[in-house]
Order: structure tokens, then C-alpha cells, then sequence
């Protein structure tokens, strides 16, 4: 493949930048949640998890974030109106 004469090479760091896109691992929803639940478990280290996982603990780490704020929004939902504002008078009854 000949590269025409106007358009500029790439620099070797761009061409690593492309392949790194290229190769990114993308991980499903099952599979976040089973490494978070992995990790939540305390069998491993969370470094030991990453390690086999082959992630960073950042990583892990903003994903037990996600979990742990979905889990939140989903235990609050009774609580919830259609507006998404908080029923005052349904807390309060629980409360009393």
C-alpha cells in the first residue's frame, strides 16, 4: 500500500495510540457485575482479583462505584414519584 504524497505519516506514537483503540478490551454488564460481586465476596484481594482479571484496582474500583450507586437508586425507588422527587409522607410513615 503506497501512501500518497499529501497526506502526512503517521508518528510512531500515533500508530500506538491506533493499536491500543484497537485492542481495548471491552467487558459486558454480566461480566462487571461478577467481578465486582467478586471482589465484594473478599475470597481475594482486590489486587490479586485485578491481577487475574487482568484490570486495574481504578478500574474495579469505579465499577463497584457504578454497582453500588445503581443499588442505591433501585432500594430508593418505593420512595420515589413519577417526578423522580422523594414522597415526603411515604418516608415519614415509614419513620414512625
Amino acid at each position: 500500500m503506497k501512501l500518497k504524497s499529501n497526506q502526512p505519516k503517521a508518528t510512531a506514537e500515533q500508530v500506538v495510540k491506533d493499536i491500543r483503540r484497537a485492542t481495548k478490551r471491552h467487558y459486558s454488564t454480566e461480566d462487571k457485575i461478577r467481578i465486582v460481586l467478586s471482589g465484594l465476596r473478599g475470597e481475594d484481594s482486590i489486587a490479586e482479583l485485578c491481577r487475574k482479571e487482568g484490570i486495574a484496582q481504578g478500574l474495579y474500583y469505579s465499577w463497584s462505584k457504578e454497582f453500588l450507586e445503581a443499588g442505591k437508586c433501585k432500594a430508593m425507588q418505593p420512595f420515589l414519584g413519577a417526578s423522580g422527587a422523594l414522597r415526603k409522607r411515604v418516608i415519614f410513615d415509614t419513620m414512625n
